[in-house]
């Protein structure tokens, strides 16, 4: 990561700086002015130079911990770097044009008799003069100020873009990790309320049937296979959720074989649609215990999914009246949070008395 960090910045540095040169040659060339090889010399300074001191600049501000965001409390000593290099960029890019006369037409630079360029202390020296090198400062500051400054900006600019990521990925993995708890911690408190109701049914049957209570052992024993692996995923297809349903109806049927009719009215191409574990689990317990529980005479349950506006809509009906009370259960309200995690609002779910004895348990799901 840090490779391709470094390979970026030397990328964005480098061209940076020649589109720098880039934009002072076209300039040059609509304006007119003129164009030789002491002008390419200049601007080629300009950039190598460029580039070594703002590279420094940004070591420097490293090393002093000061890469933006920079602590309020530490801003002064950030302007300060900057206002620093800049003026040393300056007064070295004017110095160097001084010294290697860089701006006469008819001697651009020092030369030997063989043509070639003079570095010599004595060459630099000769060519020297203190006045135009203060002239050239002070101009340099007023033209070349603007350029250093640009890409502080723009240097800034990166750093605060590359934070706000950053806090933006760890504001996502925050969400998804309280999300991850929040339906965990629902799902550790669904399990045991669901066996506990499972164990009363089958402690009703020991006495009176041992046999068919080793038969609801064993669809027991299926519910809480499924059950646990529910817990490792956020999602699960329909059909998987219809097995749970079955096998705990089943259950309940030995117990409730007299009073119960179940009815399914499944649409085959639902099956492979996404709803959270152990839900329509809940909602067919819950119409159990309302329906049967407390209520004499038959229930009729009845389990109906299909497609309605490109959504998933299930619903599960149950013979009997709904009371105010009976809508803020512990199993009903688990829904709601669990839907309002994973849907952030898209999923509806509702209870209402449908008919004059009957009570529907609606959920509709957006299919993604």
């Amino acid at each position: 990561m840090l490779k391709k960090q470094h390979s970026i910045y030397w990328v964005c540095q480098i061209g940076g700086w020649a589109s720098y040169a880039l934009t002072i040659f076209l300039f040059s060339y609509v304006l007119e002015r003129q164009i030789n090889v002491v002008f390419f010399q200049r601007i080629l300074i300009s950039v190598m130079l460029g580039v070594l001191i703002t590279h420094i600049l940004r070591t420097s501000i490293i090393v002093n911990k000061l890469k933006p965001p920079t602590p309020s409390k530490q801003w002064w000593k950030f302007f300060l770097l900057v206002i620093f290099f800049s003026f040393s960029y300056s007064l070295i890019n004017s110095s160097l044009i001084e010294a290697l006369r860089l701006y006469e037409p008819g001697r651009e630079m020092a030369k030997t008799e063989s043509n070639h360029f003079v570095f010599s202390l004595d060459a630099i020296i000769a060519n020297w003069n203190g006045a135009r090198v203060t002239r050239r400062l002070f101009f340099g500051l007023i033209l070349d100020t603007p350029i250093f400054f640009v890409w502080i900006s723009i240097y800034i600019l990166w750093h605060y873009i590359e934070f706000a990521n950053k806090e933006e990925i760890k504001k996502i993995k925050l969400e998804t990790l309280i999300k991850e708890l929040e339906l965990k911690t629902i799902k550790s408190q669904i399990n045991p309320h669901f066996i506990f109701n499972a164990l009363n049914s089958i402690r009703a049957l020991v006495d009176e049937d041992p046999q068919r209570s080793r038969q609801a052992i064993t669809e027991l024993s299926n519910i809480l296979r499924s059950s646990i692996h529910s817990n490792k995923v956020e999602v699960t297809s329909l059909e998987k959720e219809l097995a749970i349903v079955q096998d705990y109806l089943a259950l309940e049927y030995i117990r409730f074989a007299d009073r119960l009719k179940i009815i399914y009215e499944i649409d085959p191409a639902t099956l492979q649609n996404q709803l959270p574990p152990m839900m329509l689990q809940t909602l067919v317990e819950n119409a159990i215990k309302h329906g049967l529980g407390k209520q004499p005479g038959d229930c009729t349950i009845k389990i109906v999914s299909k497609f309605e506006q490109n959504k998933l809509e299930l619903k599960v009906m149950n013979t009997g009246l709904l009371k105010p009370s009976e809508n803020d259960g512990f199993g009903l309200q688990s829904t709601r949070e669990r839907l309002n995690i994973l849907y952030q609002g898209e999923a509806i779910f509702e209870i209402y008395q449908c008919e004059p004895n009957q009570v529907t348990a609606k959920l509709v799901i957006p299919i993604h």
